[in-house]
């Protein structure tokens, strides 16, 4: 594509790396446009944020397309990952270190499956405090880092499906289809609740938002060789 092209308006489908964060990803793609193609300005940005801790499916729009952006951010989104049974963090995942450990023994696949049917359909949801939610102006994390002790609103939110497609306990992997603004986090902690137990999310990839896939993105070190000088 032409430098043209990308001041026209492109989507593109980028897959995250683990630990890298969605501005990091964009940043990147916005260097290799400026550098390679030699924009000197170039309107970029992603729709949905997606954690340093997961992978897979950033949408990021260029140019014209920039506008379609909260569009994008509306459409439901598939995420595929791991619950770690028996044990909370602060943060509900990886962030933080285990807190708490709980019984799991009472734990079988008919619990597993009967739990999930809680989840389905519009719920009550609290963002996890380790969020960049604001909070009288400062973001919850902030709050958090600081040992400070914050009263998080619940917010609705709408799990369109929630399948377990492994248990192999600790681990239980799941697939959950949901509405824009749902914490798959705080979804494992819920659900390590309501089995009587305690759960933390050790595993999270994007797969789908609306009828973009994952399996049509590229790593943003891809993008970097598609738009270099030296390619054919």
């Amino acid at each position: 594509m032409t430098a043209e092209d990308f001041q026209n308006g492109q989507i593109l489908l980028i897959d995250k790396p683990l630990h890298w964060s969605s501005f990091q990803a964009v940043n990147k793609m916005k260097w290799v446009l400026k550098s390679q193609l030699g924009l000197k300005k170039i309107k970029i940005g992603h729709a949905g944020t997606l954690d340093p801790l997961a992978t897979g499916l950033l949408i990021v729009c260029t140019g014209k397309f920039t506008k379609r952006i909260s569009e994008l951010q509306g459409h439901a989104k598939e995420y595929t990952g791991t619950f770690f049974i028996g044990a909370t963090t602060p943060s509900y995942d990886l962030e933080t270190a285990i807190n708490a450990t709980f019984p799991t023994e009472h734990i079988n696949d008919v619990l597993i499956h009967e739990t999930v049917k809680q989840f389905l359909g519009e719920i009550d949801q609290q963002p996890p405090v380790f969020s960049a939610i604001k909070k009288d102006g400062i973001r919850l994390y902030e709050h958090a880092r600081n040992g400070e002790e914050v009263e998080i609103a619940f917010r609705k939110t709408t799990i369109h499906e929630f399948e377990i497609t492994r248990i192999a306990l600790p681990e239980i992997d799941f697939r959950v289809v949901c509405s824009k603004g749902t914490y798959i986090r705080s979804l494992a902690f819920d659900y390590g609740k309501a089995l009587g137990s305690g759960s933390h999310l050790t595993v999270l990839r994007r797969t789908k938002i609306g009828d973009y896939d994952v399996a049509n993105a590229i790593l943003p070190a891809e993008f970097e060789k598609q738009n270099s000088p030296d390619e054919d």
